[in-house]
């Protein structure tokens, strides 16, 4: 029992060192300050992607939010990706560049930035600066001058703050998952900023130089072609910044069968991440002294909350049973990391996370994690291997 005390107390080593990058990014962030960075006058010449599967219903919306910042209506670019609704129509009604992609075997949104890159490439003038916004969010204000001069100052890929919010009525498992984007979208990210560290990219409200992003590789299928771009960048020596000055939005699909279908795409694809990438990037960055890309591989390899908060949860019990038999050092080991991963949490929702759910319906977290356990048993049966729409109301 001697030895299977000491392997399981090593488990909880491995363990302890997602959880305790998980709370210092959260500790870091309540230093964060609201000062802006000085950024140029002018913003420099711009395309704005806009990739759209079957959108009609709310891409109007999207680009109201990015045609009150900008003055060339041309410049931004939709690309109506194997639709088969009126998107493109709907898109050209405002006065934007609209092309159209139909390729049933090459799917996913990858692929469809790809081709509006090549778009891009075949003009005349290539932007300065390229930015992606998904066809279901929304802007808020300054947002795309901000990134597009961030972007162009630093010459690194800039991330908007992306968050995303509850339809009116949502059940109680949205509202957890709205505040668990918060610590994941906006209070992990203000952490590593206030370390001089990088973020991930999330997907929209992502801006590039035309230097990095024409020679990115975009055409793939990934689950989360954003976290693999953000490593591919830092992997190049140009990680991503975040610009917490910066908002765009979007919402969670009201939708049951769509909620559902978002989250297993979000999740399957993270945990791919850390075995496929997370943990490689982590040893190659140490052998090169990338320290940005060990910063962000790492981050990849936090699982997501509830699988982590369950991860904690299993650990402790089990060591509560190898202490029986006398060998207390993995039950502390656990207690200490479940304590410390409750006090981070708390910590978040009351410096940033109030709007996004009240205190009691934190307390159901852990049954909402224990409610996702054939979520992550699916992963290991049946695992989402391709990108698929999220149906939406």
């Amino acid at each position: 029992m001697q030895y299977i005390d000491l392997l399981w107390f090593i488990v909880g080593v491995i363990l302890f060192v997602p959880t305790s990058y998980f709370c210092l990014q959260i500790a870091m962030a309540f230093f964060h300050s609201k000062e802006m960075s000085i950024l140029p006058a002018t913003t420099p010449s711009l395309a704005i992607l806009v990739p759209a599967h079957n959108e009609a219903n709310g891409i109007g919306v999207t680009l109201k939010s990015l045609l009150a910042q900008i003055d060339l209506p041309q410049s931004i670019i939709v690309i109506a990706d194997n639709c088969t609704d009126d998107t493109a129509e709907v898109a050209r009604q405002y006065g934007v560049t609209v092309i159209e992609r139909h390729d049933d075997l090459k799917r996913g949104k990858g692929f469809a930035l790809d081709y509006g890159m090549q778009y891009l490439k075949n003009t005349l003038q290539p932007p300065e600066i390229v930015m992606i916004v998904d066809a279901d969010c929304w802007v808020g204000p300054n947002a795309i001058p901000t990134l597009a001069q961030s972007s162009m100052m630093r010459q690194r890929p800039v991330q908007a703050l992306y968050l995303m919010v509850s339809p009116d009525a949502s059940a109680l498992k949205t509202r957890l998952a709205e505040f668990a984007w918060v610590v994941k979208n906006q209070v992990r990210p203000l952490g590593l900023r206030v370390m001089q560290g990088p973020c991930q990219l999330m997907g929209t409200g992502m801006a590039f130089p035309w230097a990095f992003i024409a020679k990115a590789d975009l055409a793939n299928g990934h689950l989360v072609e954003d976290m693999k771009l953000g490593l591919d960048a830092a992997n190049a020596g140009h990680a991503p910044v975040f610009c917490h000055e910066a908002l765009v939005k979007s919402a969670f699909a009201a939708n049951e069968a769509g909620a559902d279908s978002q989250r297993t795409r979000w999740e399957h694809g993270h945990i791919s991440m850390i075995f496929n990438t997370g943990l490689p990037l982590v040893l190659k960055g140490l052998r090169t002294r990338n320290t940005a890309l060990v910063a962000m591989a790492l981050d990849i390899c936090i699982p997501p909350l509830a699988l982590l908060v369950m991860f904690l949860g299993a650990y402790t019990v089990i060591s509560a049973v190898i202490a029986l038999f006398g060998y207390s050092g993995s039950l502390v080991l656990g207690g200490a990391m479940l304590m410390l991963l409750i006090f981070a949490v708390m910590a978040a929702w009351t410096k940033f996370g109030r709007h996004a759910i009240p205190l009691w319906m934190l307390a159901y977290a852990p049954f909402y994690a224990l409610k996702k356990i054939p979520l992550y048993l699916k992963f290991l049966v049946k695992r989402q291997v391709e990108w698929v729409r999220s149906q939406r109301d």
